[in-house]
């Protein structure tokens, strides 16, 4: 496999491909002493719901080599009411789920360098300061992947295990992103480039709000110009 993937946004139609990678994840789970989506929490729908959810909202990617997807990852500007203090919810943070690679790319750092892209994305769209994960609770060997690229680990929150089954925190400064890691990614539509947002503004509670240009704040109208251009008659 090459050193540069492709990461792109996923569609509407890439629900099945997401779903083939979480059941091949889960299928190779069972055979490491884990019980980490030993069957989908707290169903099958409403897991299904969540991914759907994540690609409606533009907040999946998928990363491909040549066309054929090797891993997905979903970020988002808001971290769970449940999870995240409300002192940690009001700093600027990338909020990340779901990242899983294929098996058959297993071991190439990937995922390690995909959380790195985000962090690095987030970083220049609203000003992250964080990366922040809940993982598995009870999946030590998962703590410790995370610890050994980086992440420190916050707590875990007191549910029991089949209220919520992914309640150990960690996070990681966005200063320490490896930027040759995330490198390994092009093609990129970022999130300040979906339609109808311009580069967003963190403010506290996790909202976002468009930046507009101070014509737009002034109640004007746009310049019909770009200074330094000409204009079409």
């Amino acid at each position: 496999m090459g050193d540069r993937l492709q990461v792109r946004r996923a569609a509407a139609d890439d629900l099945l491909v997401i779903l083939g990678l979480i059941d091949e994840a889960a299928t190779w789970l069972r055979t490491r002493n884990t019980d980490q989506w030993a069957r989908p929490w707290p169903n099958q729908v409403a897991r299904d719901a969540r991914v759907r959810q994540g690609i409606r909202g533009g907040n999946t990617w998928i990363a491909e080599e040549q066309g054929t997807p090797v891993a997905t990852l979903t970020y988002r500007p808001h971290g769970s009411h449940a999870l995240w203090t409300q002192p940690e919810r009001d700093e600027p943070a990338v909020y990340v789920s779901r990242l899983i690679v294929a098996r058959e790319a297993a071991g190439l750092g990937i995922g390690a360098a995909m959380i790195d892209w985000a962090g690095q994305q987030a970083a220049r769209d609203w000003g992250a300061q964080w990366i922040r994960i809940d993982v598995w609770t009870t999946n030590m060997a998962l703590h410790n992947y995370y610890q050994g690229t980086g992440f420190r680990f916050c707590r875990i929150c007191p549910f029991g295990q089949w209220t919520y089954p992914s309640a150990a925190l960690f996070q990681k400064p966005t200063r320490e992103v490896d930027e040759a890691a995330a490198s390994r990614f092009s093609g990129v539509s970022t999130m300040s480039e979906w339609p109808g947002q311009g580069r967003l503004q963190f403010r506290p509670e996790g909202s976002l709000v468009p930046h507009r240009p101070r014509w737009y704040m002034r109640g004007q109208r746009a310049p019909l110009a770009v200074p330094g251009q000409r204009r079409r008659r």
